[in-house]
């Protein structure tokens, strides 16, 4: 019943395919991260079918565009991450589940009926904020560009966004109400209050280094059986020119005529002015108003008054007269407007009641001559041209590529700089001068410029929005691979010995846990083994607080949550750095019972994986239902085909 919330917890890839249930283009959007994911290089171009859900179906090429996606959103949180390690950890096989899902969904619904409304997914859209300007509203022109730079049509981002809507409407309401009983809850909450502790030796690699220099043979056929350890990730020179805003400082410099077209379209907000801030309490009858107002006139305050009726009085602040007309009535502002500061108004009908309101303050704004505001006029002009120059500008560009123009082309026809990168790491570093910091301009450009092939057309990647843009495109392209050996020599040698020691470390650990395993104390058995070795730690605590800790807890003492009381097992240390001998000796079993508030959480955290669940269990159903058929070797396919063009990632 918990298999969803098994596979989360211990994928790797777990909070990626959480996000890939919204939708995997549209949730990343709405995390303002996309990229086209293309690699380039070996395609399934059409590839036959994954699945089939009445008159729908998955394409292996749609399959694939989508593992590349995610696999390259996975990629920006662990650059070394490679498509082997991916396909290993089930990642490509959950993209296929998830992509089958919603297929089948969606045959699901129009054989029920069901639709999503157009004035639905445009609600969806204006809320991503990757298309909302600085204010916060949605604003085509971003929409529009983001389209166009990430190669995505508009209907493609619908199709997805709407898919993950009738998820929602189909699926949600299924775990709605799960509630696991007490007697569900009750060992899973003991379980966070249980304690444990035990005792944990290190068998350090290093202890068992040999002097003895290995032979070149034993270099070569180590380095050959290891060469993965000592790959070089992808590096790629990046070829960039800059467009900046400042091109255009020129051209962007309003004249007078401009000037004073804006002053005179905009004189309302340079005209004098009166605002007023006032003390409003609304009160259901005209009688409990003139009751109040009574008191107030006999020296009360209105707040005062208003709390012995208990009420409270609300502040209106800086208030235009259009404002409070919105806010209430034209009556009732122009009564304010009439009233002197400190005087009582009303009782006034509302649209809400009966109010009472107070002027407290009065602020009143001279009007402004266009001497006086003409910087900044021109300021807010200056903006507007420069971004709507830098906009045809961009716009340009993108057109003579779209026509065929070449990169060395469009930057030669408009006069911009051409630069080239030295061969960078996704992460920006240098293989040969990790001090090396990639230029500030660089930095916005490394995910784009590795996700793009090296036939791909030039593209604009945003550098500071409406600012600074990059014309960017591949260069040079070092595929993944091991360096020549005759570069890592003493770094081999190295590795070369700590290897054989962990491999001593290994068998010595083996032993020490067979003669703990029959009763030898493990601090007697450390003192025995003819090496000198750290003296074995206590270590061990509570599963709540180990779990609470941002990082996973060492493996050594999440590995004594996993084992049976007075046992004795060894653990590798990362890195083939040794190995630890770890025996737990004392249990602390917990009880929830007398903590409501624990029961109380994880009742909530275990309603909603069952919610999710029931979900699942109904997807399936449905596929039962329809014959939804899958392609076993879909997955198998796509997995070669990507490796093929991801070098060095098997």
């Amino acid at each position: 019943m918990l298999s969803v919330f098994r596979r989360i917890i211990h994928s790797k890839f777990g909070a990626i395919f959480a996000i890939l249930f919204l939708g995997v283009i549209a949730a990343a959007f709405i995390l303002g991260d996309v990229t086209s994911g293309q690699f380039g290089g070996a395609s399934l171009s059409g590839g036959g079918t994954a699945a089939k859900a009445k008159g729908y179906k998955l394409t292996v090429a749609e399959l694939q565009d989508r593992v590349q996606r995610v696999f390259e959103n996975a990629r920006r949180s662990s650059p070394e991450l490679q498509i082997g390690e991916f396909f290993a950890q089930g990642g490509g096989a959950q993209v296929f589940d998830q992509l089958v899902q919603s297929l089948t969904l969606r045959a699901y619904a129009d054989d029920q009926g069901i639709h999503i409304s157009k004035r639905l997914v445009d609600a969806q859209i204006a809320q991503i904020p990757a298309f909302q300007d600085a204010a916060g509203n949605f604003s085509n022109d971003n929409f529009r560009a983001l389209l166009a730079r990430e190669r995505l049509s508009e209907q493609a981002l619908r199709d997805d966004i709407s898919r993950e809507i009738l998820q929602r409407q189909l699926l949600a309401p299924i775990g709605i109400g799960a509630r696991p009983s007490e007697n569900l809850v009750l060992p899973y909450a003991s379980l966070l209050l249980e304690a444990r502790q035990g005792q944990v030796a290190a068998i350090p690699a290093v202890a068992f280094l040999d002097d003895k220099e290995p032979t070149d043979a034993q270099l070569a056929d180590f380095y050959k059986k290891n060469s993965d350890r000592f790959t070089i990730p992808e590096q790629r020179r990046i070829r960039y020119a800059v467009v900046d805003a400042e091109r255009f400082a020129q051209a962007s410099m309003p004249s007078d005529a401009e000037i004073s077209a804006y002053y005179n379209q905009n004189k309302a907000n340079y005209a004098a002015s009166e605002n007023r801030t006032v003390e409003q309490l609304v009160l259901p009858t005209e009688a409990g108003a003139k009751a109040i107002a009574a008191q107030v006139k006999a020296g009360k305050s209105l707040p005062q008054a208003a709390q012995g009726a208990g009420l409270s009085v609300s502040t209106l602040d800086a208030q235009s007269r259009g404002q409070l007309t919105s806010a209430t009535s034209k009556a009732v502002a122009d009564a304010v407007f009439a009233a002197r500061q400190g005087e009582l108004i009303g009782p006034v009908r509302g649209p809400l009641g009966w109010l009472l309101l107070r002027v407290t303050a009065v602020q009143d704004k001279p009007a402004r001559p266009l001497t006086a505001v003409r910087g900044e006029i021109v300021k807010t002009l200056r903006m507007q041209k420069e971004k709507q120059l830098l906009g045809d500008f961009t716009a340009k560009l993108e057109d003579q590529i779209a026509d065929g123009g070449t990169f060395d082309e469009v930057a030669k026809d408009n006069g911009l700089k051409l630069e080239t990168t030295p061969p960078l790491l996704a992460t920006g570093k240098q293989v040969k001068d990790m001090a090396y910091v990639a230029p500030a301009d660089v930095q916005p450009l490394l995910s784009p410029a590795f996700t793009m092939s090296a036939d791909d057309d030039a593209q604009l990647v945003p550098i500071t929005p409406d600012k600074r843009y990059a014309l960017i495109a591949p260069g040079q392209i070092i595929a993944a691979a091991p360096p020549p050996l005759a570069e890592v020599k003493s770094l081999v040698q190295a590795q070369y010995k700590l290897n054989a020691g962990n491999q001593k470390a290994k068998a010595l650990a083996e032993q020490i846990r067979a003669k703990v395993a029959k009763g030898t104390k493990l601090a007697d058995a450390i003192s025995q083994a003819g090496v000198k070795l750290p003296a074995p730690q206590t270590l061990g605590g509570r599963r709540a607080d180990i779990m609470r800790a941002e990082q996973r807890p060492p493996a050594e003492v999440s590995i004594l949550f996993a084992m049976a009381e007075n046992s004795v097992k060894t653990l590798p240390i990362n890195e083939g750095r040794g190995y630890f001998v770890v025996q737990l000796t004392k249990i602390e079993r917990g009880d929830a019972k007398g903590n409501p508030q624990l029961l109380a959480q994880v009742r909530d955290q275990m309603g909603e994986v069952i919610g999710q669940e029931y979900g699942e269990q109904f997807e399936r159903a449905v596929e039962k239902e329809l014959g939804v058929t899958r392609n076993p070797k879909a997955v198998e396919q796509v997995r070669a085909a990507l490796a093929a063009n991801n070098s060095g990632g098997q």
